[in-house]
């Protein structure tokens, strides 16, 4: 047990879940467990959302979840590339213990269960629309696996690059549009017509079939992932030069440039070489759209009355760089735009309503409390830590994890392979290039945009050896306590 608390950084005791979980039974006497609906954008960072901060940002669907339940506004993803992130958030195990969890694996190696084929063995109705992106899917359709879906309505990314099977193409065929030359045509796919739309439609019709079971739902839309080419209505809502811009500082190229040996998917630039504003503002009306149609959702739900009895999960998979530090896109960078997401939970009458907390939460975590909503236990061994005591009151909403973790390792199917370790606490933020001799150290009291990089500063060589150890003792044990799991060490 004291190996486990180390690892899960864990700051509630087991009595406290304890009183969650009875805390939540409800539904279960009235015979039936609670719908779930997930929905999880791609490369959405988490500083998107008007609610929470984002005055330019229109949000106000995803403003109604954040005001009917519980916004974690320091959850980090675990790697910050999306076939490890996404292989650990549907696990509840880090990436380093999965294999065949990389961006160009041909296959998902099954390394530990996923929630959504745990679920669907107690009698879950499953069903996804858009990305799952466990294996590659580059000008092919990804191999299913034992998922657990009974709906698998797929689109990794929209195009026209793709072999029968790809179902949004094949949903764009059936209303006679073809994407390439609408895509010609306007620069970008009209919202009604847009993989959004369409992954929305797909989640709409699986709410409204008759059923007596309970369901869960996967939206896993491409968007806000580049190429950034939004509906020209979105765009317009905006004044590009009134925009912010990113964070940025003329010694970011330098500090880039000693990193220049670690995988990232951009160089650094200066913002004016890349349109910075406009980007951002592209970035910010792919958002409108995939708030639009939550708010559809939302509305089918209140209609058919399930509203009451679905947990809403809102939450991305990592997040984009859109400029910070002269960056664009993801790479090996642990960066807080690039690591830290939106996490939203909603359920009314059985979650806190407008509650924001601060804790450091991981994706991770997601796993273990669908478990203990589905009455399952959670395995000693998992990684993730429940939030349900937050979710439900009973917890301190400011307390959950000592430090939150993310990785990289080789993510990318390419020769310039990287391997890199973060840890976070509550002030600072440590990386390390491994094989390289190189890291950084933000203290983000003093510096939350991370332009001072601490790493080699003789004043905060202590606080660099403690989190060291803490990071190198995190993930041996995450090897270790994985192993009893996965059965490859």
């Amino acid at each position: 047990m004291k190996r486990r608390n180390f690892l899960a950084g864990t700051m509630a005791g087991a009595a406290a879940v304890a009183t969650s979980a009875e805390s939540v039974a409800a539904p279960e006497t009235q015979g039936r467990k609670p719908n779930i609906l997930w929905i999880c954008t791609d490369q959405q960072r988490w500083d998107t959302i008007h609610a929470l901060g984002n005055e330019h940002v229109h949000t106000p669907n995803i403003d109604r979840l954040v005001a009917e339940g519980v916004s974690f506004t320091h959850a980090y993803c675990q790697s910050p590339i999306c076939t490890p992130s996404r292989a650990s958030f549907l696990t509840g195990m880090y990436p380093g213990t999965l294999h065949a969890c990389m961006n160009g694996n041909d296959s998902w190696d099954n390394a530990a269960p996923l929630i959504t084929k745990t679920l669907a063995d107690i009698g879950y109705d499953c069903g996804l629309s858009g990305k799952f992106h466990l294996s590659a899917a580059d000008g092919r359709i990804e191999p299913r696996v034992d998922d657990g879906y009974r709906v698998f309505q797929w689109s990794h990314h929209p195009g026209d690059d793709w072999p029968e099977g790809h179902d949004y193409k094949d949903w764009l065929v059936s209303k006679g549009i073809d994407y390439n030359t609408t895509h010609k045509k306007y620069g970008y796919i009209p919202a009604e017509h847009h993989q959004t739309t369409w992954c929305a439609e797909v989640a709409i019709d699986f709410i409204r079939e008759r059923r007596t079971a309970p369901w869960l739902f996967s939206l896993n839309c491409f968007d806000p992932h580049p190429a950034l080419d939004p509906p020209q209505e979105y765009v317009d809502r905006y004044d590009v030069e009134s925009a912010p811009g990113p964070y940025y500082q003329d010694s970011d190229l330098a500090a880039q440039k000693k990193l220049s040996g670690i995988r990232f998917q951009s160089e650094a630039k200066h913002p004016d070489e890349f349109d910075a504003k406009k980007r951002q503002v592209l970035y910010w009306a792919q958002i409108d759209l995939i708030d639009e149609q939550v708010g559809r959702i939302l509305d089918v739900l209140e209609e058919t009355g399930q509203r009451d009895n679905t947990v809403i999960i809102f939450t991305s998979d990592h997040g984009n760089s859109v400029g910070d530090h002269g960056l664009i896109n993801k790479g090996c960078r642990f960066y807080e735009g690039l690591t830290r997401v939106p996490l939203i939970f909603s359920w009314p009458g059985y979650f806190k309503q407008n509650l924001q907390s601060d804790a450091l939460v991981e994706l991770t975590d997601i796993v273990p409390m669908l478990l203990e909503l589905a009455g399952l236990p959670i395995p000693d061994d998992m990684h993730g830590k429940s939030l349900l005591p937050i979710l439900t009151g009973v917890a301190n909403a400011g307390e959950h994890r000592e430090f939150v973790r993310s990785t990289y390792y080789r993510a990318l199917d390419d020769k310039l392979q990287s391997y890199a370790t973060m840890i976070r606490n509550r002030r600072y933020k440590l990386v390390h290039f491994h094989g390289h001799g190189l890291g950084e150290l933000f203290d983000l009291e003093n510096d939350p945009h991370e332009f001072t990089n601490l790493f080699d500063s003789p004043d905060h060589k202590n606080i660099r050896l403690s989190m060291t150890d803490q990071s190198f003792d995190a993930m041996a044990f995450a090897i270790d306590v994985g192993s009893k799991r996965v059965g490859r060490y």
